[in-house]
Order: structure tokens, then C-alpha cells, then sequence
């Protein structure tokens, strides 16, 4: 899709045919199609596809979802204005890197989860949020009134607890070469964006996003599938989580933001998940069950001991 986005914005902007196109980058037109199925295509013409288009580093598909570079543009201000006010307001003690340093990648990222959702954006910026948002006194009234923006907002807002949930919790183990979890475990680091959408009630997007129940369904079965290979891993390695990695799929989003916060400040540095507690029960029982019968045999009384399982039960 990246590909096929870009040759399209290029011929847009360059108001050429294919043919054209081909001979200004030296390539032949059946190349052009090949890009255009998704063919791997070079850093190279990547820049000169880009360079054609007037696009910088934008996604192509955010461009093309936008309606135009225009719109782009308005959309990116608008984003970027919604995901610094979430990052500042965020209370877990942990800077949301997404919201912060990504621009250009959240706001494709935004794009396509909008559209997992089954939100339809309109055919043009709404233009009422056609305004400076640093000068406009009741913009943040005008951003509440809007349905897109609104959404927009909603989800950078839990996106900022379930971020602070992940860095406090879950990225140290991907981070972790003893785990190798880099190609078992999905994509836990970069669909962070969909989980903090589908921690929205349905309130938030009636009316609005026509797919929601699927898409969180959905979002929820990979992280519970990708967690579950997490916390498989670190039990057999031995290393030790320091909470529910599961919290991360059903918990509430403020829930998240809340044990992140307790994490930053130290409130639960000694603290260890009840399953290593439960690990060191079974190692302990383990042990016993191998040890116990060589003792009693040295002892000479393993013939004769029966268990009374009576006298275990509690009254």
C-alpha cells in the first residue's frame, strides 16, 4: 500500500501519465507497476517519489486517506496539537514517546486505526478546526464539539496510560536477549495505539466507528496471545514480572495509568507477580516429593507409613 500511495501522489503532483513518470525516473513503466503490487522499491526512488510528490517524510497512505496534501497538513497540525495536550496532562511518570517523537509515523498510525475502527473520516477537514489552536480562545470547546477530533483526543488520552503500563511493566523483557522474544512475541510495541482505542467504552465511538466490537475483539486476542508468549518465556527463564502482563488487555485504561504511576514513583519496588511466589511453592513441593521418600527409607519406615489424607483437610 505504501508504494501504490506514493505513485499515486507523484502522478497527482506531477499531473503526468505512468509512462511519464517512468521516463522522469529512469525506469520502465512496468516497473511503476510492479511498485504499484507492493515490489520492493529503493531508498532512492523512495526520496525521488517523495522528493515528486512534495510529500517530506508524511506516510504516503496517511496523505492519500487525508484527501490531499492540504488536508494532510491541516489533519498533522490538529494531531500533533491533540497528542501534545495528552502527553502533557499524562500523570503515570512516564514520557509517552509515541505522542512525542513519532509525528509522522502516529499520524498514519491514527489514520489506520480510525479505519480498523470503522470510522469514516469526511471527504474534507472540518472547518471549523481550521484555526490556530495556541491563539483561538475556545478551540479546546470547538476540538469537544467535533466527533473526529473528540475521538482523536480520547484515544491519545489512554494511549498515555497504557504506554506508561508498558514501559513500566513489559518493555524491559522485550529488551531482554535472554527472552529472545523479538520475533514470538507480535507486535506488543507497535500496535500500543489500537489497544489504548479498544480500551474506549462504546459510548465514545456510537454512531462513529461502525466496527468497534470486532476490532476490540481482535485487538484483544493478539495481546492476550502475545503477553501470554511473554510470560511463558520469563517463567522458564526465570525472570521474575513485577505485575499481571494480562492487565495490559482487560484492565481500564486509568487502571493502567494508575499502576504505572505507583511503579514510577518506587511504591512497588520489592514487589514481585504471585506467580513467582506460586513457582517457588511448586520448586519447594518439587524437592520435597523427590527427597522425602529416600529420607524415610534411610530411616526404615517407608514400608510402613501410610498417609492419613483426613488429617490434612481444614475444618
Amino acid at each position: 500500500m505504501n508504494n501504490e500511495a506514493l505513485v499515486q501522489l507523484a502522478l497527482q503532483a506531477q499531473s503526468c501519465s505512468q509512462k511519464e513518470l517512468a521516463l522522469r525516473l529512469g525506469v520502465s513503466p512496468t516497473q511503476i507497476s510492479k511498485w504499484k503490487k507492493g515490489e520492493y522499491m529503493s531508498s532512492d526512488m523512495d526520496q525521488k517519489l517523495r522528493a515528486m510528490a512534495n510529500i517530506g517524510e508524511k506516510a504516503p497512505e496517511f496523505v492519500v486517506s487525508a484527501g490531499s496534501l492540504k488536508a494532510a497538513e491541516k489533519w498533522e497540525r490538529l494531531i500533533q496539537h491533540l497528542a501534545r495536550d495528552a502527553d502533557d496532562g499524562a500523570e503515570t511518570g512516564y514520557n509517552t514517546v509515541p505522542l512525542r517523537e513519532e509525528l509522522d509515523l502516529l499520524c498514519w498510525q491514527t489514520f489506520y486505526v480510525l479505519k480498523e475502527m470503522g470510522v469514516s473520516l469526511p471527504s474534507q477537514f472540518p472547518q471549523e478546526l481550521d484555526i490556530d489552536y495556541d491563539e483561538v480562545e475556545n478551540s479546546w470547546e470547538l476540538i469537544d464539539n467535533n466527533p473526529y477530533a473528540n475521538l482523536i483526543q480520547k484515544i491519545f488520552k489512554a494511549l498515555t496510560n497504557v504506554y506508561g503500563f508498558y514501559v513500566a511493566y513489559v518493555s524491559d523483557l522485550l529488551d531482554d536477549d535472554d527472552l529472545d522474544l523479538f520475533d514470538t512475541a507480535g507486535d506488543i510495541d507497535s500496535s500500543l495505539l489500537s489497544l489504548a482505542a479498544a480500551k474506549l467504552e462504546e459510548e465514545d465511538v456510537h454512531g462513529l466507528a461502525m466496527k468497534f466490537r470486532e476490532f476490540r475483539f481482535r485487538v484483544r486476542n493478539d495481546y492476550e496471545e502475545w503477553l501470554n508468549i511473554v510470560k511463558e518465556k520469563a517463567f522458564r527463564a526465570g525472570v521474575p514480572l513485577r505485575a499481571e502482563l494480562l492487565a495490559m488487555v482487560y484492565g481500564s485504561d486509568d487502571s493502567l495509568g494508575h499502576e504505572a504511576e505507583s511503579e514510577s514513583l518506587g511504591f512497588n519496588s520489592s514487589r514481585l507477580h504471585p506467580d513467582i511466589y506460586m513457582n517457588e511453592l511448586l520448586v519447594g513441593m518439587r524437592v520435597i516429593h523427590q527427597a522425602l521418600p529416600a529420607i524415610m527409607k534411610k530411616l526404615g519406615i517407608d514400608d510402613e507409613f501410610k498417609l492419613n489424607t483426613a488429617e490434612l483437610q481444614v475444618n
